[in-house]
């Protein structure tokens, strides 16, 4: 990691350090860690190696509940997060494993992802380059940010689970790692994402932001891009546990079975009375699906998006479905641009990984006009 000073300052600012997060999300003692040695070396004059400063992003294979995944993450500690030179390497690395051996990934977020920082120029007085005038320059020289490896990420999304949690600022490329993935999250108060932070926006002189008025996670759990809010770091790690259970590990199995401790045969007296007679009434959809699921097994998601639509997973005699329903509270069940965009990533989703889908229907069609 970056030295003590800065673990230190990346605890003071409530955030846990890259391998406390690894270690909080995954089995105990699971985590082999690959590329360890990957990093930016210091040499003496006779060109022995006297320093090695460790890549900033970590991946390995690990357990999560007892299932083997891929967890990628970045170490704030060291740059920012920004990848340059191997980082980005062990980032296509990280994708590569998953889709080849068919297992889910979990990306850490927490930096942004792009490097090209003036910091990484290459100095090396050895390193001349012409000038163009016959002379040399000093061979400082530094690269522009790609994005090498990304077919791997696109086709990830179409084989293997692929869940993103934010943990920080997350800009530029670190943004794009985020939204490409089945499940996002952001941490409130913590966590914001943009293309470009406030001193790049507010340089322009257009408006003055800050990070919570530009990227946090109330915008962006609001307009769609991110699934969900959470409150900690730790609930952030159980529910991305919790949404692994309902998927198979790849597009090439279906979803294990879950407890069958909730009777398939059972009644619910309360559901005779929960839709009210009296259609222009509006009633408590999640109390049905509550009901009518196994208990406890709802997983909503993107519960503050299209909220007219009403979509996550859920256990019907152990096995896992993809429920969605409208919700009388927003325009009377009525599809928005904003809750049939959501439906169609969801119903995406299920069929990607081979879920059933369980639609209970009170819907009075799309919601017309400027509101829509």
């Amino acid at each position: 990691m970056g030295g003590e000073e800065k673990v230190a300052r990346q605890h003071e600012r409530g955030k846990m350090d890259v391998r406390q997060r690894i270690d909080a999300l995954v089995d105990e003692g699971s985590f082999h860690e690959i590329g360890k040695i990957a990093g930016s070396p210091t040499y003496n004059g006779e060109g022995a190696l006297v320093d090695l400063r460790a890549a900033n992003f970590l991946f390995g294979r690990a357990r999560l509940g007892g299932r083997t995944v891929v967890v990628a993450a970045d170490d704030f500690t060291v740059r920012g997060g920004a990848a340059d030179a191997a980082i980005i390497g062990k980032q296509v690395a990280a994708e590569k494993m998953a889709g080849e051996l068919r297992l889910p990934i979990v990306r850490l977020i927490d930096g942004t992802g792009g490097g090209g920082s003036v910091r990484t120029l290459d100095s090396d007085p050895s390193k001349k380059v012409s000038d163009g005038d016959g002379g040399y320059g000093s061979g400082a020289r530094t690269y522009v940010p790609l994005n090498p490896g990304w077919e791997h990420v696109v086709t990830n999304l179409a084989t293997v689970p692929t869940v993103a949690l934010c943990l920080g600022s997350v800009a530029g490329l670190g943004a794009a790692r985020a939204v490409t993935s089945h499940y996002s999250m952001m941490v409130k108060g913590m966590s914001h994402l943009f293309v470009a932070g406030p001193p790049v926006v507010n340089r322009l002189g257009a408006e003055q932001v800050d990070k919570e008025d530009l990227g946090g996670s109330r915008i962006h759990t609001r307009n769609g891009v991110v699934d969900d809010e959470v409150g900690s770091e730790a609930e952030a790690f159980e529910r991305t546990r919790r949404f692994l259970t309902y998927l198979p590990s790849s597009v090439y199995e279906v979803a294990d079975r879950g407890p069958t401790t909730d009777d398939p045969d059972r009644t619910d007296d309360s559901l005779a009375d929960l839709v009210p007679r009296d259609r222009r009434q509006v009633y408590q959809m999640r109390a049905i699906i509550d009901s009518v699921v196994d208990d406890g097994s709802f997983f909503e998601m993107g519960k503050a998006f299209g909220r007219s639509a009403i979509c996550g997973l859920a256990r019907l005699d152990g096995w896992p479905v993809a429920l969605m329903a409208g919700d009388p509270y927003h325009y009377g069940g009525g599809w928005t641009a904003d809750s049939s965009q959501k439906v169609c990533r969801f119903v995406d989703l299920a069929e990607t990984f081979h879920l059933p889908v369980v639609h209970l229907v009170d819907n009075p069609g799309f919601v017309i006009g400027t509101e829509a």
